[in-house]
Parts: structure tokens; sequence; C-alpha cells
């Protein structure tokens, strides 16, 4: 495999993590967890897919976000 090939393997990767993240969002408020844990927990989950989001755009390069941008075009 070559140095490019894994650094955008990487970078697919990343943005399943990041995605399994922001889906687990909405499975933290049925946890037996007091309302400050979920609170807090709601935030470290947001901001680790975020920055895991933004790491795996980087990682995979500008094409990936110009073929994003044109399959979220469509309504327009």
């Amino acid at each position: 495999m070559t140095n490019g090939k894994l650094i955008k393997t990487v970078g697919y990767i990343l943005l399943a993590v990041s995605t399994i993240l922001f889906l687990l969002i909405f499975v933290v408020p049925w946890l037996p967890l007091s309302k400050k844990t979920i609170a807090v927990t709601t935030v470290v989950l947001i901001v680790a897919g975020e920055i895991l989001f933004y790491s795996s755009v980087f990682l995979i390069g500008k094409s990936f976000i110009d073929k994003l941008w044109a399959k979220m075009q469509f309504w327009k």
C-alpha cells in the first residue's frame, strides 16, 4: 500500500469514527447517568466528532470536499 493510499484510508476510518460519535449523541440521554454526566458526555462526543471529521477531511483531501459539496447541492 502506498503512502498516499494509506493516508486516505486513515482519513476514511476517521470519518467513519466521527459519524459513529455523532450517532452516539442520540443514545446518551437513554443511559442511566446523571444529567451532568449526560451533558459532559454529549459535549465530549460533539468536540471529538468535530475534531475527527476535520482531521479526516484534511487527510482525504480537497477532492473529497468537492464531492461532498456536489452531493449536498442537489436541492439548488
